[in-house]
């Protein structure tokens, strides 16, 4: 069991970032695709990978890919596969996945031939008719596109975005992958002064707080291959020390304000859970009188798109009354803004130097890039 693949979902647009994270982390033959990421590595990789990952959605232990034509193919080619050396004897094993572009289209009946045909071989090896299942968690996943079939184990459990400090949110949250994402794209290292006039429960501050602190986003959480017997405790342990010697420890400035109180004492208690608080700061303030004092910086935001929680009168009032707050700022300063609106740029008073697609769940947005050359 020395070398594995893997895959990293994505969401749409974020696939080079999360290939640059691995790559950074030192796995072998990254590649990107739409929507996910693949590589290979070490057992040891899996919790370096689910510790570290900012913009992947969840790592994907990949054990075979074959074609799927039809049942008898998707049966003997899951069966083919060794299962018997992740899952142990006592192993639940769920299954589930998605089917496109396929011969293969039901998924509930995909399920059940992946199922049994995986308890076929899981039966044959350790000499039962039934499984008992009342072990740690293998949740396989399967993907049919295009009559291929890709098999795999989710090593992480909840998704890579549920950091563990945010219990609940304020309405439309931004996924922390996608925060995340649009920090490092605004190349933020901790330099400059970072604001979020619309910050919500926080998130964008928060994310930033941890790229400026290099702190890996999965220490304050738990993942399903933690259970996994062949992957030793150690391996974990040695993931996580690995990454708190890497943190850096400084003065950052990092502001997120929003009108709403209760969004700010939300935000503040989600910064207090990812232990960055120190290094925050939430006020309650309105955007639409948004100013800061310095002559450099970076705003990165994502303000009401109006089809999710306002109304889109009242979103084009806010974006006009916020671009009028922006034109005072020096040209120094640059502004990273999310929104999936069409007319944004009329509305805000200003083209943007440059726009990047990215999608927030399924909504397709623009990353709209003002004072960038």
């Amino acid at each position: 069991m020395e070398t594995l693949n893997f895959a990293i979902p994505t969401l749409f647009g974020l696939e080079a970032l999360a290939a640059d994270e691995l790559r950074r982390l030192g796995l072998d033959q990254v590649r990107a695709e739409n929507g996910r990421v693949l590589c290979s590595g070490r057992p040891g990789d899996i919790p370096r990978m689910d510790l570290n990952l900012r913009t992947g959605e969840r790592v994907l232990l990949v054990l075979g890919t074959f074609p799927a034509g039809d049942f008898d193919a998707l049966f003997e080619g899951t069966r083919a596969l060794p299962w018997e050396q992740f899952i142990p004897r006592e192993g639940r094993f769920p299954v589930k996945g998605h089917c496109l572009n396929s011969a293969l289209h039901s998924v509930p009946a995909c399920q059940s031939i992946v199922k049994k045909a995986a308890a076929a071989r899981l039966g044959d090896a350790y000499g039962l008719n039934t499984l008992p299942e009342t072990g740690a968690l293998f949740q396989i996943q399967f993907s049919i596109m295009k009559d291929t079939a890709v098999l795999m184990l989710d090593t992480s459990g909840p998704g890579l975005y549920k950091r563990g400090y945010r219990a609940h949110g304020v309405d439309a949250p931004l996924r922390e992958t996608l925060a995340a994402a649009m920090v490092l794209l605004s190349r933020y290292r901790g330099r400059d002064p970072l604001c979020d006039p619309f910050c919500g429960s926080g998130t964008i501050p928060i994310e930033a707080a941890l790229i400026a602190k290099n702190r890996a986003p999965g220490l304050n959480r738990s993942f399903s291959a933690q259970k996994w017997s062949w992957l030793p405790t150690q391996a974990w342990m040695d993931a996580a020390d690995e990454a708190q010697d890497r943190e850096f420890h400084g003065d950052y400035e990092i502001w997120g304000g929003d009108i709403d109180p209760a969004a700010v004492e939300l935000a503040r208690h989600n910064a207090q859970l990812a232990e960055v608080d120190d290094i925050v700061r939430f006020e309650a303030a309105d955007a639409r009188t948004f100013h800061w004092g310095g002559m450099y910086g970076r705003i990165v935001t994502n303000p009401p798109y109006g089809e999710r929680i306002m109304e889109r009168r009242e979103a084009e009032e806010l974006y006009r009354a916020f671009g009028k707050a922006w034109a005072k700022f020096p040209e120094t300063w640059k502004l990273y803004l999310l929104s999936s609106h069409t007319e944004f740029e009329r509305t805000f008073g200003k083209t943007a130097d440059r726009k990047r697609k990215l999608y927030n769940g399924m909504l397709k947005c623009d990353l709209f890039l003002y004072g960038v050359k």
